[in-house]
């Protein structure tokens, strides 16, 4: 990659950066957006997956098998991909500190 496109790609990455690192909210937005499926805050009803209280790492990895079509379904694989590694990093996080009801 020539100079100037590193730069301005590494400006970039620095930008996003700052810019998610701004938004204390931007982690529960995001996570607002599995409500319809997995929840209020994650607490799942039904046979749907519960996601409050689960751990980061085991969300992380979940989404990166849909991501990558290791794990079949039948809506998730294309969700997954809608979202960067950083996105679900910060939903994972705030699912796993969420208190899961019973």
């Amino acid at each position: 990659m020539p100079g100037p496109l590193r730069a301005a790609a590494a400006a970039l990455a620095f930008f996003c950066t700052a810019a998610t690192a701004q938004d204390p909210l931007l982690a529960r937005n995001l996570a607002a957006t599995c409500a319809n499926c997995h929840g209020t805050n994650g607490n799942a009803r039904g046979d749907m997956k519960q996601l409050a209280g689960v751990s980061a790492e085991k969300i992380i990895a979940a989404m990166a098998d849909y991501k990558s079509g290791a794990q079949p379904a039948t809506i998730m694989h294309q969700i997954a991909k809608g979202y960067t590694d950083e996105q679900i990093r910060l939903v994972a996080a705030w699912f796993a500190a969420q208190p899961a009801k019973k």
